[in-house]
């Protein structure tokens, strides 16, 4: 009973509704929570690793309060591990699962190693509502396709979250940690870390804060607002469930309340919720998603593939000349996110008008967002593409000028995200100069560019090489 339990953490940075934790606060031996900052983690994009270190530091704060602390390590996960097992006589370790490709490797021979060496290892669910291989077709297979997908599994019963711990039971002796600044997760960031700060909701508190507002102020009228970037009625979960400081059983189960109140736009939320994890299933079945067209006809699609066109980097840069996708793409520079609705014009412009491979948005968000989450991204990118699952009709192609008519009318977004032509531009569209890279010399007195490609003949093109195709 004296033996300690080592908990890693992932993606899970929460006490309530952790079953890994729960279950390990049950046995009353001592738990050891640590984090690993290994390959995996060092590769990720500047965005992302910095919003993870400031996630790391969050949780290491509230489990203090609980009277437990986070150990930090560096190094592959498994030599970690050993040695933590030495140091400490721990004879359990505890995870919660993920099911990225690189993660699932990780973590088998993790598992594999461990086990030879006489330790307990337990992985546990959170992650997701329904593991990816307890959802199948009536022939055993897995679901292409979303809508058969939400009517599977909308009727299931998904769990109710559990309660954080009293007290997480603490070893005699602490091992050592190192310090989190020493790691410099937002080094990437440069200037920009300090812009994009303040739109950062850290931690689960703040999480469980955000959920409550909206199901008490917004869930009502979701489905009908979500859409308009200008306007507040998105729940803005997405950066605390991409690093697990709510879970998405908590979500489910209050948008499930919120639809039985009569809130019947609930259940738009709730298929967000599911589209989610259809992107999850998908990863865990067909993991080429994550960097390989999904649908193999489109292997020899004729796309751009250099990632310094000159029209990719006006793209990147939000200078392409059409102000949807310019704010979209500013939007996401100066705040590490992207509304829903412009994220699917920007793609849209990028792999139709441009003709660009989808890849290159994919890697650019991998490096920009701080909600980035390798399932959602990836099918994302490959759904506006139309390469991906649920594409059809593959060949729409989203005019970004009637979109703007139709979703900001009065302009409210744009005027938000882009200074030039302003006699008074807003604090926030002034900060993207101040985040941007110097490297790209911009000046808020520079006029605003002319279209890089008309959106016609953009279109015409991307129409055009459609219909030579056989998909």
């Amino acid at each position: 009973m004296k033996r300690p339990i080592i908990l890693w953490f992932r993606r899970d940075l929460r006490l309530a509704d952790h079953p890994a934790l729960h279950a390990a606060c049950e046995t009353g031996r001592p738990v050891i929570p640590l984090y690993i900052l290994d390959e995996l983690g060092e590769s990720l994009g500047a965005a992302p690793k910095y919003r993870l270190g400031l996630g790391i530091g969050a949780f290491s704060q509230s489990l203090e309060k609980m009277g437990s602390r986070l150990v930090l390590r560096r190094g592959r996960a498994f030599d970690v591990l050993r040695a933590l097992i030495e140091e400490t006589g721990a004879r359990s370790v505890y995870w919660s699962r993920l099911y990225d490709p690189a993660s699932v490797a990780r973590d088998t021979e993790t598992k594999s190693k461990l086990k030879a060496a006489g330790i307990e290892a337990r992985s546990f669910g959170g992650h997701l509502l329904f593991e990816p291989w307890s959802v199948t077709t009536k022939d055993g297979g897995f679901y292409k396709v979303f809508s058969p997908f939400w009517k599977a599994v909308e009727p299931r019963c998904v769990d109710t979250p559990l309660p954080a711990p009293d007290r997480v039971p603490s070893p005699e002796v602490w091992p050592r940690s190192a310090q989190l600044d020493d790691w410099e997760m937002g080094k990437a960031m440069q200037r920009g870390a300090a812009v994009l700060r303040p739109y950062v909701r850290l931690g689960e508190a703040a999480a469980l804060e955000r959920l409550d507002h909206f199901v008490s102020d917004a869930i009502g009228q979701y489905s009908a607002r979500r859409d308009f970037p200008a306007v507040d009625a998105t729940s803005g979960l997405s950066e605390n469930l991409a690093l697990g400081e709510i879970s998405p059983h908590r979500c489910w189960h209050s948008g499930l309340r919120a639809l039985h109140s009569g809130k019947s736009q609930a259940q738009v939320f709730l298929k967000e919720l599911v589209w989610r994890e259809f992107a999850y299933h998908l990863m865990h079945h067909t993991p080429h998603i994550l960097d390989q067209n999904w649908r193999k006809g489109w292997n020899s699609f004729p796309w751009n593939t250099e990632a310094d066109h000159p029209n990719v980097l006006a793209w990147q840069k939000g200078l392409t000349g059409i102000p949807f996708v310019d704010a979209g793409m500013r939007e996401l520079c100066v705040t590490g996110r992207m509304h829903n609705r412009a994220r699917m014009i920007v793609a849209s412009y990028l792999t139709k008008h441009l003709m660009s491979h989808w890849t290159i948005g994919k890697r650019w968000f991998e490096d920009c967002l701080i909600d980035w989450d390798p399932a959602s991204n990836a099918m994302g990118w490959q759904w506006a593409a139309g390469c991906g699952p649920d594409a059809a009709p593959y060949f729409r192609v989203f005019n970004p000028a009637t979109q703007l008519k139709k979703f900001d009318p009065s302009h409210d977004y744009v005027r938000r995200w882009i200074a030039e032509g302003q006699r008074s531009p807003g604090d926030e569209a002034l900060a993207y100069f101040a985040a941007v890279p110097r490297a790209w010399k911009l000046d808020r007195m520079q006029p605003y560019p002319a279209p890089v490609v008309d959106l016609a003949e953009g279109r015409k093109l991307a129409l055009d090489a459609y219909a030579a195709r056989d998909f």
